[in-house]
Formats: structure tokens, C-alpha cells, sequence
């Protein structure tokens, strides 16, 4: 406890400081949370291993943990955080309207989205793959595509990638959540799904007997944690957030718990720069 009021002695001086001298905005992350003791933050309700709201109403995931340990080195403990399903086509207006405060939501970090949010990290570095059938063999990677239909959630660039680099005859389905394109998966509706491999290895955790992924990465995906743009006090805050939890042990240790079970490979902890 003596801890947790020193550290927020302490961002509630930086933050003092940083509106005296018209450093930083004066409704930044950090000042937000020292204010109010609450967060909403963006996770994704539907990510089995990642982030997932579960049928008794509990968060659980790799996300989830970030976000929770996040919160709790700015001051807010996991009871004031309240929660937001922040979809792929939504999370840049979640964050813009001021909906959420932050988006832990396996946000991929890309040139475009940081003309309209900051991020802080990388916090987990992944690659894409491809979803398919047990029994499914002749799909080998995204060439094996064309004339074939490809599921994607919309809102990501997932889907569009295979096509322009790989299979420009490969019919794109989107659906609103992973888990419909599962779905028509299971019921050969299309022939494959595709996002980043760790999303999937979720999905086949629960499914072993009828999924498989590839295993074939054909990308490199860093996720961040998104904020609002220009907020570069809150953004450095975060980054060091990240940096303590992997440092502490805390960030292996929820892998191993909630991804580890489905025969993921862990990767090396990623290299936290404040984007």
C-alpha cells in the first residue's frame, strides 16, 4: 500500500508539473487516472487465451493482464477499470471520442493508425497465419488461396493482405468477431481464416480435434497499447508499465498460463520503445 501512494504521489506531481509548464494535455492518461482512481479500457471479448469475457462475467486473457497491470502501475486498481469491447472497426473511434482511455485489444502497430492514436510498446510481437481444418492438408500457406474464401474480421487489414500479396483470386468473407468466422469454418462456409497466429491458437485450443493452424507466419505484427494522440505523458507511462511487467516475471507468467495450454511457442519479450 505505501508503494502504490508513493508512485501516485508521484504521477500526480509529474503530471502537476507537466500542465505548469504546458508540456503535455491536461486530460492525459496519467492525469485522468490520478484524478478519478477509474479507466475504461478497450479489450476484446471474444479472444479465447487473449482477452475473453467469460459466461460468468470475469475477463480473462494475456490482454487482460497487460491492461490490468497497466492500470495498476498508474494508481487504478482491476475493481475501478471498466470494460469495453472495442472491435477491430471501432478501437481508433473508441480512443478519439474518448470512449476508452486505452485499447489493449492485440492492436497491431502500423504507420496509419499512428496518425490517429499513439501507442506505447510493443508489448507481444506475432505474425500471421491461417486458420483451417484438421483435415484440410492441401492448404500449406496463403498461395494455396486463390478461388478458395477467406474469412477475416472486419475493420483489419488481414484479409486485404493476403489478397494483394499472395492470392489475388481468393474470395474475402468478413465477419464482425473471430469467432463467427470460426464458425463458418467448422461449417465449410470458407476454407480458411486468418489473423495473427496467436489469436488462432486460441481457437484451436478449443477445437484441437477440428482446427489447426498453419503454421506458416507470413508477417510480422507488433501489438501496442493505444491512447489518445498527442498524449506523450501517458504514452511514456505506459511504455514503462510494459517494461515492469516483463521485467517483474508478470508478463511470462500470463503467457504460460493463458496461451502456453494450447501449444503456442512463447516468443523473446519484445523490445519496448514509446512509439
Amino acid at each position: 500500500m505505501r508503494g502504490r501512494a508513493l508512485l501516485v504521489t508521484g504521477l500526480m506531481l509529474v503530471t502537476a508539473a507537466a500542465c505548469s509548464q504546458e508540456t503535455g494535455p491536461a486530460d492525459s492518461l496519467v492525469a485522468r487516472a490520478v484524478g478519478s482512481n477509474k479507466l475504461t479500457i478497450g479489450i476484446r471479448y471474444d479472444q479465447p487465451g487473449l482477452s475473453q469475457r467469460t459466461v460468468d462475467g470475469r475477463y480473462v486473457g494475456f490482454d487482460v493482464d497487460v491492461a490490468k497491470y497497466v492500470a495498476g502501475e498508474l494508481g487504478v486498481d482491476a475493481d475501478h477499470i471498466t470494460w469495453h469491447d472495442s472491435r477491430p472497426s471501432s478501437r481508433e473511434t473508441d480512443i478519439t471520442s474518448g470512449i476508452t482511455d486505452l485499447i489493449v485489444a492485440t492492436y497491431s502497430i502500423t504507420e496509419k493508425r499512428k496518425q490517429v492514436v499513439n501507442f506505447a510498446g510493443p508489448y507481444f510481437d506475432t505474425g500471421q497465419d491461417l486458420l483451417v481444418r484438421l483435415r484440410s492438408t492441401d492448404i500449406t500457406g496463403p498461395e494455396n488461396l486463390n478461388g478458395r474464401k477467406l474469412c477475416a474480421v472486419g475493420g483489419t487489414t488481414s484479409a486485404v493482405q493476403v489478397r494483394d500479396k499472395f492470392a489475388q483470386a481468393v474470395q474475402l468473407v468478413e465477419y464482425p468477431r473471430y469467432q463467427d468466422c470460426v464458425t463458418a469454418l467448422l461449417a465449410e462456409q470458407v476454407d480458411a481464416v486468418t489473423t495473427d497466429d496467436v489469436i488462432l491458437a486460441g481457437y484451436v485450443a478449443q477445437n484441437p480435434e477440428l482446427l489447426r493452424v498453419v503454421g506458416k507466419p507470413f508477417s510480422a505484427e507488433k501489438y501496442g497499447v493505444g491512447l489518445r494522440k498527442g498524449d506523450n505523458e501517458g504514452r511514456a507511462a505506459v511504455a514503462r508499465a510494459i517494461q515492469k511487467m516483463i521485467a517483474s516475471g508478470d508478463w511470462l507468467e500470463s503467457l504460460n498460463r493463458n496461451i502456453g495450454p494450447s501449444g503456442y511457442r512463447i516468443p523473446a519479450p519484445p523490445q519496448v520503445t514509446e512509439q
